[in-house]
C-alpha cells in the first residue's frame, strides 16, 4: 500500500496547535523507499468555509476530506483535531503530533517504516 501523508502547517511550514481544517496550507509526501518526497504544497482553500456559521462544519469537513482524497493522501498529520474527526476516521490515519517541526515528524515516520 502506498502511503501519502498530509501535514497541516502554517504558511511558515511549521505545526502550530489548531486543528487540522484551520492550517494555512497541506503538504503532502509520498513515503517511497524509505524516504518522504515532498509531492506537493496545496493551500487550505476551505480554511474559512462556513467559519461564519459554525466552526468545524460538516461541509468543510466533506470538502476537505474530498480533496485530499483526490490526492490520494491517506494519513493526516497535525497537532489537532476538531470535531469532524469521525469524519476524518473513515477515510484517513489522523495522527496527533506535538512537534512544530515537520523534520521531527518526518524523522520519526521514516524511522518507524523500516
Amino acid at each position: 500500500m502506498d502511503l501519502q501523508f498530509a501535514f497541516a502547517v502554517n504558511n511558515d511550514g511549521q505545526f502550530e496547535k489548531k486543528h487540522f481544517g484551520d492550517a494555512d496550507k497541506y503538504l503532502i509526501y509520498k513515503l517511497e523507499s524509505n524516504k518522504l518526497v515532498l509531492l506537493v504544497e496545496e493551500p487550505n482553500k476551505f480554511k474559512l468555509l462556513d467559519e461564519k456559521i459554525e466552526h468545524g462544519s460538516k461541509r468543510k469537513g466533506n470538502a476537505i476530506i474530498e480533496f485530499l482524497k483526490g490526492k490520494k493522501v491517506n494519513v493526516l498529520v497535525s497537532r489537532q483535531f476538531g470535531k469532524n474527526i469521525k469524519l476524518i476516521n473513515e477515510h484517513f490515519i489522523p495522527v496527533i503530533i506535538s512537534s512544530e517541526k515537520p523534520d521531527t515528524i518526518k524523522a520519526g515516520i521514516l524511522k518507524s517504516s523500516i
